[in-house]
């Protein structure tokens, strides 16, 4: 689709839904949202800007293959696991590190599952959008 509006308003549509998608995920952690609204809300963005400027200019904004967005996100939800386990301790378990903030493993998980979706839904999309070479 060539519309001018569309064109203009793709790079602002975009950075607000990744802002909106990041504030879920980290909301999530102890109010709903989390990491798979959040990767579809950021993903949502990016399906948009891909809509209005083709999905070669996606990549170049991406700058990796989706893919690997998802390959990054899945190592890092899997290595969320893993002081837990070196130190024989429970799992996405949350600990007061400061007064007042609370942060634990599932802050790294949460952020692997939204790279993990925001990849993998990027990566099943944009071929059906006219995939340009890439």
């Amino acid at each position: 689709m060539d519309s001018l509006i569309l064109r203009a308003s793709a790079r602002y549509v975009l950075w607000a839904c990744v802002a909106l998608s990041v504030f879920v995920l980290l909301r999530g952690h102890n109010e709903p949202g989390g990491g798979f609204i959040g990767g579809l809300i950021g993903a949502l963005g990016f399906v948009f800007h891909a809509l209005a400027r083709g999905p070669a200019a996606t990549r170049r904004v991406l700058r990796l293959d989706p893919l690997a967005w998802g390959g990054i996100g899945l190592l890092l939800a899997a290595g969320s696991g893993l002081p837990a386990l070196l130190l024989h301790a429970e799992p996405l378990l949350t600990h007061q590190w400061m007064e007042g903030l609370p942060i634990g493993t599932a802050i790294p998980f949460d952020i692997g599952v939204y790279l993990v979706v925001l990849g993998f839904a990027l990566a099943f999309v944009l071929p059906f959008l006219g995939e340009d070479a890439a």
